[in-house]
């Protein structure tokens, strides 16, 4: 009896360890598949993060502003181009585009995108400290089983492009403009020569120097014209070298010296000898611009000063003084567009093209500098521009 009773207790004792034997394998295998799962887990949210980061930083990219509505009509997603465009700091998620964009425009686009299933546009100016011109073009996002789910909407400033066909109306108008006059002065001449004048030296010869005076007032201004759009496209080549500045100044003012002196003007080369990195050609029509400009404008028995300060071992800043007149304080911001005048009638009867200052402009930027002009009325004007220094073995041409 005793030996049944042992075994009986050692066959439950066996049945016992091969239960807890079993249950610590199953439940080491338990943490093993445990950590594989978090190790699975972690792996997908890595993953998944870089995945939104990507997405994130190629919705960033895009040079538009974008913005992600949801199926109840509020923001999902927008991009930084649309902040910067709009120029919001509060954060757009979570509320309606009318709440961001108070626009009457934007709204009937929605209410198109409810009853027309296709991509629908409009154009709208955004007010603000500079007022902007914005295209917006929108569709509805859908799901595999045609249900709407949000919209799209891509916002493009066309302000560039609208000031660009602007100032192309402007050019062609002021073009056409500038031509038309002494186109209507030769024609007229020659047909007062040919009707009647021919018979009479005196007044044959009187009307060939005024058609010979807008023969070249007209070539002038085909010249400047060519030169402002070349050096407006980019397409100009400079032929740099090191340039001594008093020597271009100097054979300018040579060059005008007959039109200062008839206007009574003293012009004084106070430059140093200082050497910069330019094309000669292109520095001396910057010099006869400025120096044209101060002899038509500047007081009759004035002074114009030709000066320079070195503003450090790379650049020198140039400046061109008169004591005329001056420049009226509104004028200023506008005194390098093409065809702007201050005074359009005085500038057309001495012989300006409109274009001047501008190619002043475009010539020195191309040159790595800048321009820029200080006057007050009364107070004369001076117009200052910096150009770089070549390196110091560099000799001058």
């Amino acid at each position: 009896m005793t030996f049944w009773v042992v075994l009986t207790v050692l066959v439950a004792l066996g049945a016992l360890a091969a239960y807890f034997y079993s249950a610590r394998k199953l439940d080491a295998r338990l943490r093993s598949a445990r950590e594989e799962i978090d190790r699975i887990k972690a792996s997908h949210a890595t993953t998944l993060a870089e995945l939104r980061a990507q997405q994130e930083a190629i919705f960033n990219s895009i040079h538009e502003g974008l913005l992600v509505l949801d199926g109840s009509g509020r923001v999902r997603a927008c991009n930084r181009a649309f902040r910067e465009l709009f120029g919001t700091d509060v954060d757009p998620i979570g509320k309606s585009l009318l709440e961001i964009l108070r626009i009457h425009d934007l709204a009937d686009l929605l209410h198109r995108l409810e009853r027309e299933d296709r991509v629908l546009g409009c154009e709208f100016r955004y007010p603000g400290p500079t007022e902007r011109i914005v295209e917006v073009n929108a569709t509805v996002v859908r799901n595999q089983a045609g249900d709407r789910q949000g919209i799209v909407l891509v916002f493009h400033d066309l302000s560039r492009v609208k000031q660009l066909e602007k100032s192309g109306s402007e050019l062609i108008a002021n073009v056409s403009h500038e031509l038309r006059t002494p186109v209507s002065m030769i024609k007229g001449y020659i047909e007062a020569i040919l009707s009647s004048a021919k018979d009479d030296p005196a007044t044959l010869q009187r009307f060939l120097a005024t058609i010979e005076r807008h023969a070249n007032r007209l070539a002038m201004l085909i010249e400047d014209l060519l030169t402002s759009a070349e050096l407006e496209s980019g397409r100009a080549v400079l032929n740099l070298s090191p340039v001594s500045l008093r020597s271009v100044v100097d054979d300018v003012m040579k060059e005008l010296e007959h039109r200062a002196r008839s206007r009574g003007i003293a012009m004084t080369n106070d430059l140093p000898d200082v050497v910069v990195l330019g094309d000669a050609d292109r520095l001396q029509q910057v010099f006869t611009n400025l120096l044209d400009n101060a002899i038509k404008y500047g007081k009759p028995e004035g002074k114009v000063i030709v000066g320079a300060i070195a503003l450090d071992e790379n650049r020198i800043q140039a400046h061109v003084s008169d004591d005329g007149p001056g420049i009226p304080p509104e004028a200023i911001p506008r005194i390098f567009d093409r065809f702007y005048r201050v005074d359009k009638s005085r500038s057309r009867d001495q012989g300006g093209t409109g274009l001047g200052l501008s190619i002043v402009r475009d010539i020195v930027r191309a040159h790595g500098g800048e321009v820029w002009v200080q006057s007050k009325p009364g107070q004369g004007t001076t117009f200052f521009l910096t150009l770089r220094r070549p390196s110091v073995d560099a000799e001058p041409a």
